[in-house]
């Protein structure tokens, strides 16, 4: 990895030292287990306790609450270096820090904070629980509904394809508590595991990214207390949104991540596959083609380093953040594409990476706001 890379270029001492070191830990931590974590559709236990061990699950908490206290740009940093080995670690450590974290350091009280905030950091998995199967891009027409019954409220209907959902002990959940005033009746709430009418129900057989869990969510008079109500009754309409502002910077990353694992296998492997007497690398269209998947890489790589670094400095980032979604998820396709061809007969094998970079990539078009929903937001942005 040079550091004469534009992107690279952009990242302080320290950052490009954190880079590594994570590189490092997935290397050594993660990679052996990869292939069995897809295989068995599970994510291992021990690996999930050294995700903590190594502070990537409460990158950006206060330490006041055992976090690291750093920044946006450090998590995407990380989610990056994991995705480059496995896209389903990656987005696990994602949903913790951008969403489900992130949403507490914004939105939660101070005793809320106390309470989940050191969990989320040291021991404890969340989950970010909006989609439901009438409302993925339409993510307001929620049928869970919420009744207040003085002292708590109940919960009833289910949620799906929630990440992480069969390894997390805390669920920040969305429920509308008053349907005739749509979007304005929705209210968030923190909804625990073991709470009474709460169950995790089924995990998704997936294409990619299989070792992270997908899973619905059953609300069954699931009682809440007040003290769980997550923002203002009614305004969690406005946490959901700028929450997933954030988020889809991290799915930028794991992106970019994932191309980057495609990248480099590709050009390892064509600098030793021999044809016709020669590697593939001394034939010109082998490489024109390594060419446009480096650029592409980089390209994308910039647009989240940026998003990333304009939600650090306060600066309004939604446009750059749906740029840099959009863009990577595109780029990571292509490029894990290119890699499956550039290997051949072998790319198609389960004996070669590239084809787990192709099957976990496709996800980045789809979650946290479809790649049309991505393009709406910058017309809107563009056209207003």
């Amino acid at each position: 990895m040079s550091d004469t890379h534009p992107a690279l270029t952009m990242l302080s001492e320290d950052e490009l030292a954190f880079k590594e070191a994570i590189r490092s830990f997935a290397e050594s931590e993660i990679k052996p287990l990869v292939e069995k974590m897809d295989q068995e559709a599970s994510m291992d236990k021990g690996l999930i306790g050294k995700l903590f061990e190594m502070g990537l699950m409460g990158i950006e908490s206060p330490e006041q609450y055992g976090g690291a206290e750093s920044t946006f740009t450090m998590a995407c940093l990380a989610i990056e270096e994991l995705g480059r080995i496995d896209g389903s670690v990656s987005v696990l450590v994602d949903v913790q820090n951008t969403l489900v974290t992130n949403a507490f350091l914004r939105w939660a009280t101070d005793e809320q904070k106390a309470k989940y905030l050191p969990k989320l950091a040291g021991e404890s998995i969340g989950a970010y629980a909006l989609s439901e199967s009438s409302s993925g891009s339409d993510a307001f027409a929620l049928r869970l509904r919420g009744e207040d019954k003085g002292d708590h409220y109940v919960l009833n209907g289910h949620k799906l394809w929630i990440t992480s959902a069969n390894e997390a002990d805390i669920f920040l959940v969305f429920a509308n508590i008053d349907p005739e005033k749509g979007y304005k009746g929705i209210t968030g709430f923190i909804v625990e595991r073991g709470m009474e009418g709460f169950t995790v129900g089924k995990k998704e057989d997936k294409l990619g990214i299989r070792a992270s869990s997908t899973c619905e969510l059953l609300f069954e008079n699931c009682k809440v207390p007040k003290a769980n109500v997550f923002g203002e009754v009614g305004k969690g309409y406005k946490i959901a949104i700028e929450t997933l502002n954030e988020g889809r910077i991290g799915i930028g990353a794991q992106m970019v991540g994932i191309a980057q694992g495609a990248y480099e296998a590709t050009v390892n492997y064509v600098k030793t596959r021999e044809q016709f007497g020669k590697p593939l690398s001394s034939f010109q269209g082998v490489q024109f083609q390594i060419a446009e998947m480096r650029v592409m890489l980089e390209t994308a790589r910039l647009a989240v380093y940026n998003a990333a670094r304009l939600k650090d400095a306060g600066a309004d980032f939604v446009e750059a953040a749906a740029i840099a979604k959009l863009h990577s998820s595109r780029v990571g396709e292509r490029i894990a594409s290119m890699a499956v061809d550039l290997f051949g007969g072998n790319g198609f094998t389960k004996e070669y990476p590239v084809e787990k970079y192709f099957r976990d990539v496709k996800i980045g078009q789809i979650y946290e706001g479809t790649s049309n929903m991505q393009l709406q937001t910058i017309a809107k942005m563009e056209l207003s």
